[in-house]
């Protein structure tokens, strides 16, 4: 895959820039370089917590989903179900 690069012009406090050259000297890779590492990072982690959030959303609509599923198939067989310690139906 080819990643088409652009050239832009960015401002950070002096302290940023100083860290950004002390990673690029220890690592020896460019100004650039670091600072794109930085910036995939973030990208990952706000996707990693994005997928998270998502999970758990529909994490809780297949539970409510599975319920209603059991409620239905119980009562159609004719089952009575009871509450567990929570007050939640238990089949």
């Amino acid at each position: 895959m080819t990643v088409q690069l652009r050239k832009i012009t960015v401002s950070l406090p002096s302290h940023l820039l100083e860290y950004a050259d002390r990673r690029a000297s220890q690592s020896q890779v460019s100004r650039s370089q670091v600072i794109s590492a930085a910036l995939a990072d973030a990208e990952a982690q706000e996707l990693a917590r994005l997928a998270a959030e998502g999970y758990r959303f529909y994490a809780g609509e297949a539970l409510e989903f599975a319920e209603a599923s059991a409620r239905a198939t119980a009562e159609s067989f004719g089952v009575a179900s009871e509450g567990d310690a929570d007050g939640r139906q238990t089949w």
